[in-house]
């Protein structure tokens, strides 16, 4: 089996985001202008599946005020990865994050969440394996 390179993985997540991976709210305004946009959580999600590591969380800033939260992936030896850092615009200040435990069970954009990974796995040429949380039990 030929190994997948990280370069390989983000290719298959960038070309995976649609409106149909943001939250729901946010679909209207979806743009491929800036299909990071909004899809930082999934993503993260998807990255962990993958990858392993630790999933982080900084919070978005405007004006000093949060507007929001911004998730990535921490891999071993302190290398983060963080495919959807564009999305921000020079107004949004994104703070140093903390390492978030994963949940045992995706609640908020389950559906979103299965969908990217689907997309990813088909495009890496993975079998789909069941997901991290269904070996729960």
């Amino acid at each position: 089996m030929t190994p997948t390179l990280l370069t390989d993985i983000e290719r298959a997540v960038r070309s995976s985001w649609g409106a149909d991976t943001t939250t729901p709210g946010f679909r209207p305004y979806w743009s491929s202008e800036n299909p990071a946009r909004d899809q930082c959580g999934v993503t993260a999600m998807v990255l962990n599946d993958l990858l392993g590591g630790e999933l982080i969380r900084g919070e978005v800033l405007v004006k000093g005020e949060r507007t929001d939260y911004h998730w990535w992936n921490r891999l071993g030896m302190g290398i983060e990865v963080d495919l959807t850092r564009e999305q921000f615009g020079l107004e949004e200040v994104v703070t140093e994050g903390i390492v978030i435990p994963r949940p045992p069970t995706i609640v908020r954009l389950r559906e979103e969440y299965e969908l990217l990974r689907r997309r990813v796995t088909e495009k890496l040429g993975l079998l789909e394996a069941a997901s991290p949380e269904d070996a729960l039990g």
